[in-house]
C-alpha cells in the first residue's frame, strides 16, 4: 500500500495501519532528530521526541491534506517543530558541542593509526555542522543525511528552493571554512559527511 492509501484507511478507521507508517519512518524520523539534537546534548531525548512526533502525527492526521505536501515532508516539519519547542523548553539551543570530542574505545597503540586519523576527522566534520544555525544544519542534514529532495527540504523548513539551496550553500562553506586549517585544500574534505559541494 502506499502512503496515500494508508492514510486513507487509517482515517476511515483503520486504525492499526498506523503502525506501518510508523515502521516506514521512524528510522530516518529518529536519525533526523538525533542529529538535531546533538549540537544541544540532548540526544538522549531522541527516542522521546520521535514518539511525541509520531503521536502528534496521529492526532492531526485527519487535517493531513496530500495536496498541501508529501506525508513524510508533513511528518519531518512535525519532527522540526517537536525539537525547536523541546530546545526552547531545555534553553539549550545556544550550548556548543566545543568540549566533546572524539574519544576513542581502545588505547591508541590497539588502533590503527589511519582509522583513529578518520574518526578524529569525522568528529571535527560533525563538530562543524553542529556550530552552524539552525535553518542551516536543518537543511545540510536532511539534504546530507536524508537525501531529501530541495522542494521537500524547503516544504518542511518553511522556505523557498532558491532560499534552501542559499542555505546548503552558506552551510558548506562555512564548515568547510571551520575545517580547512585541519585539511587544508585536500580533496578528502569532501569525502567527508555532508561535504560535497553540490
Amino acid at each position: 500500500m502506499t502512503d496515500s492509501q494508508l492514510i486513507r484507511e487509517i482515517k476511515d478507521g483503520n486504525i492499526q495501519l498506523y503502525s506501518e507508517l510508523m515502521r516506514r519512518y521512524q528510522r530516518k524520523i529518529l536519525a533526523f532528530i538525533y542529529h538535531m539534537l546533538k549540537s544541544a546534548k540532548l540526544e538522549l531525548l531522541a527516542e522521546d521526541l520521535c514518539s511525541e512526533t509520531f503521536y502528534k502525527a496521529y492526532r492531526s492526521l485527519h487535517s493531513f491534506r496530500e495536496v498541501d505536501a508529501s506525508f513524510s515532508t508533513w511528518l519531518y516539519t512535525i519532527a522540526r517543530n517537536t525539537v525547536l519547542s523541546e530546545l526552547r523548553k531545555q534553553k539549550a539551543s545556544s550550548v556548543s558541542f566545543d568540549e566533546v570530542g572524539f574519544i576513542p574505545i581502545a588505547p591508541p597503540e590497539a588502533v590503527p593509526e589511519h582509522r583513529l586519523l578518520q574518526n578524529e576527522r569525522m568528529s571535527m566534520v560533525r563538530e562543524a555542522i553542529n556550530s552552524l544555525p539552525e535553518k542551516q544544519r536543518s537543511a545540510l542534514i536532511l539534504r546530507e543525511y536524508d537525501q531529501l529532495d530541495y522542494q521537500e527540504i524547503a516544504s518542511i523548513l518553511g522556505q523557498t528552493v532558491s532560499s534552501v539551496k542559499s542555505l546548503l550553500f552558506r552551510a558548506r562553506s562555512s564548515v568547510k571554512v571551520q575545517l580547512e586549517p585541519y585539511f587544508g585544500e585536500s580533496p578528502m574534505l569532501e569525502e567527508y559527511e555532508g561535504m560535497k559541494m553540490r
